[in-house]
């Protein structure tokens, strides 16, 4: 199992049992249309420029679906993409609700065919920084690069790294990579030179292909979390242009990004 399955079929069966509608619910959040990324994309869109009166959109990691309900009611039309089943049918469930038209499909964004519809826009909220390897970010930049529109738009917010995770004295040496972690969190380890965020694994590690032994213990990769300028210039490389946002919430990033 990929890295980033665990955390997220963990997250949507907790949504499902504790009678929530979406992920925001289990992290402090109120409501389906009150969703992490909705200042960001208030701000954002008005900014844009479309050739046509309905521009088409791909939301991947749409989770349940309130943002991608949020752009339908907006005129868009959207294909929603989500890892999780399970997320996907309670997407499907909230789109007959609200009688809105939206496309889900089960998808990795890692493993989007390049080949197939082209969007006006593409949006990923708070899906970024649990994608954590080079070789998977590279995938996701060049699924986006090959189903976007020459003219179109890539909109991202993403967490970045947090200064007050971060234990500069509390530090986990490996002696076998001889990399030097440090605290990141309550639970967390860092490693500073490439921003990957691990949690400590308390079940078997055969159970994770991507599970590595630090220091005596095994441990997942759950998060990139990169400086601002860091990210923005993974982004650059990766051939986009890249704007802010100035949004309240300011956990992260909030970025416009455009194919050079």
């Amino acid at each position: 199992m990929k890295y980033y399955y665990r955390e997220h079929i963990k997250g949507y069966e907790q949504v499902k049992a504790e009678g929530k509608t979406a992920w925001a619910e289990i992290h402090g959040y109120t409501g389906f249309d009150n969703f992490a990324s909705r200042e960001f994309l208030e701000k954002a869109l008005p900014l844009l420029h479309f050739s046509v009166p309905h521009p088409a959109v791909l939301e991947y990691g749409c989770g349940t679906g309130p943002g991608a309900c949020f752009l339908v009611e907006r005129g868009f039309q959207v294909d929603g993409t989500d890892l999780i089943p399970l997320a996907i049918e309670m997407a499907r469930e909230q789109a007959r609700e609200r009688n809105l038209n939206i496309h889900y499909e089960v998808q990795d964004i890692c493993e989007l065919p390049h080949e197939g519809k082209l969007y006006d826009m593409i949006v990923d909220s708070y899906c970024l920084q649990g994608i954590v390897t080079d070789e998977d970010r590279q995938k996701v930049f060049a699924a986006v690069r090959a189903r976007l529109k020459a003219e179109g738009y890539y909109l991202i917010s993403s967490a970045t790294f947090n200064e007050h995770w971060y234990r500069p004295d509390d530090i986990i040496p490996d002696t076998r990579s001889g990399i030097v972690y440090n605290r990141y969190g309550e639970s967390m380890i860092i490693d500073m030179q490439s921003s990957i965020v691990y949690d400590r694994l308390e079940e078997g590690q055969d159970n994770y292909e991507d599970a590595v032994q630090i220091s005596g213990a095994w441990y997942l990769p759950i998060r990139r979390h990169r400086k601002p300028p860091a990210l923005k210039a993974e982004l650059e490389a990766a051939g986009f242009d890249v704007s802010y946002v100035d949004v309240a919430y300011q956990d992260g990033e909030h970025m416009i990004c455009v194919l050079r």
